[in-house]
């Protein structure tokens, strides 16, 4: 029972689990000690076991055995036999002090290894069985890991080093818990957080496409790619890189969820930067270099120089003129370019194609002077004219005064149309400041010299309607020669607000030559001139005091227009268009006028319905006194008459009378003396 105590006392812990195994046999020179052999003994939780079962009697027995030779053993001097251990039991197990017991089992400790949870230990592979792989760890006992979790290593063998993480020390049965896979995650995720902070470079199998991206493996830790960070150009075909192992570098990372973000094209761009950095050491101005067309915008092309990208403006592709680059360059296409600048500091580069060949305007033909005729197409066009590509890089301007010996106004932009072929006279050529102007109607003869002839003042002609404007109408007679008729001039009778009341652009009319102003290249026309002036006639017929029957066209807040017999237009104001119920007279609607003005001059004519019934009324009012009067006149007549007729037959009473008259009168007379 003593060795038991001893061996209750060893310090292990009751968190590892211990497995150790002695081989070491005991030779015995008893008769039945030397056909027992030494039995190996297995030190597991504070327990000796032997190979094969005993009774706990004997157990009992042997371990008072040992009890007994430990404590009143002699010591025996001198012979072969002073070499026997005498503390050695039946079966070869020899008894230790406890001091010895301690050293010895400090001695065992110092030389395993201490093994705490959750932390990474490396492993030798001792053993490969058909589903397990044994990991010697320098422990008191070895590591058992599922021969799954090294799928990754095909070629794994006995020997190899292997790095597992720690999940338990001891699990129910007493065994390490272990787990590679946690291990390569943790190791992955260090690789990451270094790749992230100090820049190092980690390596990564591309396993599938997602939104956006791609999924790349690292070490079994999951990140994502996106599709920007796989390449310094776009890539359209992900697809193309599934399967692929390539190098990152981490350029965002998420410590809570262990999750990041890499880039390929970090990596590309550092390696640039250090090509371009020499690239941009060595550049000159002239320098030409060769190019590949990398990416086409609106504005120019960005070049591959090598490792550093230069800016190919579009105005710098050709010396003609091109509406897009893609017109001259395609994408991938290798090219030489002249560096035309460059900044250092910007690491900006400016390169020009156009620039390896000689300027146009150098190379142009001599024959092309002032007076010849070219022809080329439009290829831009502005306000004030449009510019005629001769040959590409040399430009001649057509003025807008230049299309046409009209004078009428012309649009540049609805004359002409991108690319039309137009034949053009050089009017003025300038090599030195690249500069040529064009005309198109000098192409043909002036028609003004010959106006007088052709179109003498007072002569009738057809033309076509052109233009309008609110003052007048443009028409044309023939190819660069037109005039304009005044809105005036378009009717002796009506007044128009627009000439487009009176006409429409492209309809034809008749016209008169009124002026023709040859320096100023105008002609005055007239259409009303084409009839005799009618006012002669309408003095006579409208004068001052006149009634009319007029018909309501047009009403505005201050007046009237109607229209009076012949097409002539009067106008009324507001008041005189007064009724007698004190309403006012609509459009449409007919009344009676008088006529209070008549312009002969102005061609202007005022009339009043108001004054009408005025003049009504003031010949009601004669008319009734007339016929008074003339009731009075006939009522005097016949008193008179009558009144003789009585005088004849009464003369005599009458004088008897003024007799009695008389005397009444004398009578009277007196009596007031009195």
């Amino acid at each position: 029972m003593a060795e038991n105590e001893d061996l209750q006392t060893t310090p292990v812990t009751p968190e590892e689990v211990t497995e150790a195994t002695t081989s070491e046999e005991v030779a015995s020179t008893a008769g039945e000690e030397e056909e027992e052999s030494a039995k190996p003994v297995v030190i597991k939780k504070n327990e000796i076991v032997a190979d094969e079962p005993a009774s706990s009697e004997e157990e009992e027995e042997e371990e008072e055995d040992i009890d007994i030779l430990a404590t009143e053993a002699l010591p025996v001097m001198g012979g072969a036999h002073d070499d026997f251990n005498w503390g050695i039991g039946k079966r070869s197990v020899a008894a230790y002090t406890a001091d010895e017991q301690k050293e010895i089992l400090s001695s065992y400790d110092a030389s395993m290894r201490a093994i705490e949870e959750f932390e990474i230990v490396g492993g030798r592979v001792t053993a490969i069985t058909g589903g397990d792989v044994v990991l010697d760890l320098n422990s008191k006992s070895d590591g058992l890991i599922p021969l799954s979790e090294f799928r990754d290593i095909p070629n794994l063998k006995v020997g190899d080093i292997i790095e597992v993480y720690v999940e338990q020390q001891e699990d129910a049965r007493g065994q390490l818990v272990l787990s590679r896979r946690k291990a390569k995650l943790l190791r992955a995720w260090d690789r990451i957080k270094d790749s992230y902070e100090n820049g190092t470079v980690i390596t990564g199998t591309v396993i599938s496409k997602t939104k956006g991206g791609l999924i790349v493996d690292c070490s079994g830790l999951e990140t994502f790619l996106p599709g920007s960070q796989i390449d310094i150009k776009p890539i359209i075909d992900y697809d193309a890189y599934v399967g692929k192992t390539m190098e990152f570098k981490v350029v965002k990372i998420n410590e809570t969820i262990k999750n990041a973000v890499v880039s390929h094209k970090a990596l590309i761009e550092s390696d640039l930067a250090e090509q371009r950095e020499a690239i941009i050491a060595s550049l000159e101005r002239g320098q030409v270099l060769e190019g590949l067309v990398k990416n086409i915008t609106d504005f120019g092309a960005f070049l591959d120089l090598g490792g550093v990208d230069g800016l190919l403006y579009i105005t710098d592709i050709s010396w003609g003129r091109i509406s897009h680059p893609s017109e001259v360059l395609q994408l991938n296409q290798k090219i030489n370019v002249v560096v035309l600048d460059f900044d250092e500091n910007k690491k900006r580069i400016s390169l020009g194609l156009k620039q390896l060949q000689p300027h146009p305007w150098e190379v142009l033909n001599a024959t092309i002077k002032e007076g010849s005729t070219v022809k080329g197409k439009i290829v831009n066009i502005e306000d004030y004219g449009a510019f005629l590509e001769i040959q590409p890089g040399v430009e001649g301007l057509i003025h807008v005064s230049e299309v046409s010996w009209s004078n009428q106004p012309i649009n540049a932009r609805e004359y002409f149309k991108l690319g039309q072929e137009y034949e053009a006279r050089v009017v003025t050529i300038d090599r030195e400041d690249r500069k040529m102007s064009l005309s198109i109607k000098q192409l043909s003869q002036d028609p003004w010299e010959l106006i007088e002839g052709k179109y003498p003042v007072g002569s009738r002609h057809s033309g076509t309607v052109k233009n309008l404007t609110p003052y007048g109408v443009f028409v044309e007679l023939e190819e660069g020669i037109g005039g304009m008729v005044h809105i005036s001039d378009l009717s002796w009778t009506k007044r128009y607000g627009h000439p487009s009341e009176f006409t429409r652009v492209g309809n034809s009319i008749d016209i008169i030559i009124l002026e023709i102003d040859k320096d100023s290249r105008k002609l005055s026309l007239g259409h009303k001139q084409l009839e005799e002036n009618p006012w002669d006639t309408f003095e006579t017929v409208f004068p001052v005091g006149s009634y009319h029957e007029a018909t309501i066209l047009r009403k505005d807040d201050r007046g009237a227009i109607v229209q009076l017999p012949y097409g002539l237009e009067a106008y009324a104001p507001l008041k005189h268009i007064r009724k007698e119920d004190n309403t006012y007279a609509n459009v449409e609607e007919i009344i009676t006028v008088k006529v209070i003005e008549f312009n002969r001059d102005d061609k202007r004519i005022l009339v009043s319905h108001l004054r009408y019934l005025e003049d009504i009324r003031r010949e009601a009012d004669e008319q009734v006194k007339k016929e008074r009067a003339e009731e009075r006149k006939r009522t005097n007549t016949a008193v008179k008459k009558q009144q003789s007729t009585i005088e004849r037959d009464t003369l005599g009473d009458l004088d008897v009378f003024n007799q009695l008259k008389e005397q009444l009168a004398d009578n009277e007379d007196g009596g007031d003396k009195e």
